[in-house]
């Protein structure tokens, strides 16, 4: 599992001027056997640049033991992952394999830092959801994160079992009753939302159970819950097969990402439109994250663009050979749109890969912003 601590410390791997090399590579459900020969095949490169004689001979050294450590890897158990992950700088004593929830895109990277950008779209894309199904005296509850469902309490409060409407004033009483200790229950699964948000468990809910039912336990929820309602989804509360409950949760959750995702990307470009705190287009979004400008970073998924870095200040661009701030050689790097991610993370701000299509496929990347950008540096 993905873990923001996953990502920091990756992003702590320092090569010291040696190269890190990061390598993603899928894995066949229905032929696991085919894994080592897939990453074979992708570490051929580096299997060249091990030759390169443009290199001097302690990079060399330390990227044939990358092959190496990743070969040995590779016939290591691995649990049931989609894809996996590989970050070796071995002239350092650097490695680490992480397990990926879903497929990305064959990928070899050698560059000065680790290429986290698929680690960080699998953050944005998950989010921790608690899923509910309810009726008016059960309740179960589950935290679905990375195609995992983790099951987090039932609780039961007391009801009345098959009440007799027979007489009058009776008939009354006992409904008023049995509506009594429904609205109990449900104040009580609201209640149990409310602190679980707050000792931050989940981002989003799930809620589930009979079609007529569901909306008793909206109306109870505080507000700081309702807004997380992600959606609803119809299914009987004693349902025993967790796997369908599941895949209906995680239809929730997917409509839920593909929507917020079109309303940020709307958000900042209508932003950008009016004049207000926005960027739009890469060369701006990378100005303003080498001023710590960025708030929220929006970048189309799966993009990658080579660029130019400056190590001592942070100046990023798509070309260039000398820093226009410190005047220093640039150097080079295969995703500039990587060193942008890093960038904001640093600093503090939020990335989300979007990978809905979008108006933001036309421009790359946006961002909404701390302050207004400064002038760029002549040069």
């Amino acid at each position: 599992m993905v873990e923001v601590e996953t990502v920091d410390r990756i992003l702590g791997m320092d090569g010291d001027g040696l190269l890190v090399l990061s390598v993603y590579v899928n894995v066949d459900p229905d032929d696991r056997r085919a894994f080592p020969s897939a990453v074979d095949g992708v570490l051929h490169e580096t299997r060249l640049l091990t030759k390169d004689p443009d290199l001097d001979r302690e990079a060399r050294l330390s990227l044939r033991g990358d092959v190496e450590r990743i070969v040995e890897a590779v016939t290591e158990e691995h649990v049931r992952p989609q894809a996996v992950a590989f970050f070796s700088c071995s002239g350092r004593g650097l490695f680490e394999v992480v397990e990926l929830p879903r497929p990305v895109r064959y990928s070899l990277v050698v560059d000065a830092t680790p290429w986290v950008r698929p680690l960080v779209a699998v953050l944005d894309e998950y989010h921790r959801c608690r899923v509910v199904v309810v009726d008016r005296a059960h309740a179960r509850f589950w935290d679905l994160y990375q195609d995992e469902m983790v099951e987090r309490g039932k609780p039961r409060d007391r009801a009345l079992r098959k009440p007799d409407y027979a007489y009058g004033m009776r008939e009354v009483a006992t409904r008023n009753k049995a509506e009594l200790l429904a609205k109990r229950h449900y104040r009580a699964v609201a209640q149990r939302l409310a602190e679980d948000l707050r000792r931050r468990q989940f981002d989003i809910v799930a809620i589930s159970g009979h079609e007529h039912e569901i909306p008793e336990l909206l109306d109870h929820l505080p507000r700081e819950v309702r807004d997380r309602v992600a959606g609803t989804f119809p299914v009987h509360p004693r349902e025993e097969d967790l796997g369908a409950i599941r895949d209906r949760a995680q239809e929730v959750v997917d409509r839920y990402e593909r929507a917020e995702e079109e309303r940020l990307v709307a958000e900042a470009l209508e932003k950008h439109a009016a004049g207000g705190l926005a960027a739009v287009g890469l060369d701006d979004c990378l100005w303003a994250g080498a001023t710590a400008a960025v708030d929220l970073l929006l970048v189309h998924d799966e993009v990658m663009w080579p660029g130019v870095v400056c190590a001592d200040d942070g100046w990023m661009a798509t070309a260039g050979d000398r820093c226009p701030i410190c005047g220093n050689p640039l150097r080079r790097t295969p995703d500039v749109i990587d060193e942008l991610v890093q960038a904001v993370i640093d600093e503090g701000g939020s990335v989300e890969h979007v990978m809905t299509e979008t108006r933001l496929r036309d421009h790359l990347s946006a961002a909404t912003l701390r302050f207004p950008l400064p002038p760029l540096p002549a040069g």
